[in-house]
């Protein structure tokens, strides 16, 4: 469906930006059933060469070719993309992939896919899930329902929706491992390494589906460090499959889907942290959070801030009046 144009999400501090630019293969008479929906919801729409129509409304612009390239663009064109198009013209995900080239496509291999939450969070658990998706039916079905990279879905309630409907269609086959704030700081203590302590949740998470779904042959992760780090972290059942790692792994289906998985039990985890606490816990690393670090330091000092948050990180640092690192000199392989 959707073809790579742009470079990812801009990040501005630890905030990840929406895109701003998305290019898509539609059929003629998509564009057409599009056309006739912007006009019914009064877009300013016009004629130009080699256009279908462009289009525009509010703070995003869209072109359509004659080619069958669709072009969006602006602010909110990450909004009309979920909000519109996916859901009215398009209907289904196929992760950069249009219909035409997903057909063509080498056949569906059974396989698990691995991914984790909270890594770049200060408060809140560091979250792992593993999803075994059985067959081709079960693999068109998660991208009928939304599964995508769930750093892609803003919308924390339709996260929990779709983690919902993952756990019913892969039929139990999946497993959730949450490294709390306090075993996560212990953890992270006594090695002083986030690539292994993101490996050894891997290894148990992919361990613990195992048990669930023996049959699994093929395992997908997305590469951290050191390839070798979540093989050597693994026990006898899980050296015994196939484990791939690669970079951007989350535009597979069970990867995807275990993004999802991951993000929904970080959320509810993050505000029962939160509700215990009595405050609003905010996501990412940057300066809301530092003011809630801040408030909670003054409450109950570095003891209070490792049940909620990772210690190691700057904002601890910051929050507790300590000499701040270097940027990234924490993380290490």
């Amino acid at each position: 469906m959707e073809k790579a144009v742009a470079a990812g999400k801009r990040m501005q501090g630890d905030v990840a930006q929406p895109r701003k630019n998305f290019v898509f293969e539609l059929l003629r008479p998509e564009m057409l059933a599009l056309r006739k929906i912007l006009l019914e919801r009064d877009w300013s729409l016009a004629e130009a060469p080699y256009m279908v129509f462009k289009a525009s409304a509010g703070k995003v612009s869209v072109a359509a070719y004659e080619s069958g390239k669709l072009v969006v663009q602006g602010a909110d064109a990450q909004d009309f993309v979920e909000f519109i198009l996916e859901p009215e013209i398009l209907r289904e995900k196929a992760f950069g992939q249009s219909r035409e080239i997903r057909a063509s496509a080498a056949p569906f291999v059974p396989h698990a896919g691995l991914d984790e939450s909270g890594k770049g969070d200060f408060f809140g658990p560091l979250v792992i899930a593993c999803v075994f998706v059985a067959d081709e039916t079960v693999a068109r079905g998660l991208a009928e329902i939304g599964v995508k990279d769930s750093k892609m879905i803003k919308n924390d309630r339709m996260i929990v929706r779709i983690a919902a409907e993952i756990r019913r269609m892969v039929n139990g086959k999946f497993s959730v491992v949450a490294i709390g704030p306090e075993s996560y700081n212990s953890f992270y203590e006594r090695i002083r390494s986030l690539n292994r302590l993101l490996a050894w949740g891997h290894a148990r998470a992919l361990e613990n589906l195992l048990q669930k779904a023996p049959e699994c042959k093929a395992a997908l992760a997305d590469k951290f460090g050191d390839e070798s780090l979540i093989r050597n972290a693994l026990l006898k059942a899980g050296r015994s499959i196939r484990l791939d790692q690669r970079t951007k792994a989350e535009s597979d289906i069970a990867v995807g889907a275990a993004s999802i998985l991951a993000r929904a039990e970080f959320v509810r985890r993050m505000t029962e942290l939160g509700e215990k606490h009595g405050v609003t816990l905010p996501k990412g690393a940057g300066e809301s959070v530092d003011r809630v670090a801040a408030r909670l330091a003054c409450a109950g000092g570095a003891a209070l801030l490792r049940q909620v948050a990772k210690m190691h990180f700057r904002n601890s640092f910051k929050a507790l009046g300590l000499p701040v690192p270097e940027k990234n000199s924490w993380r290490q392989a």
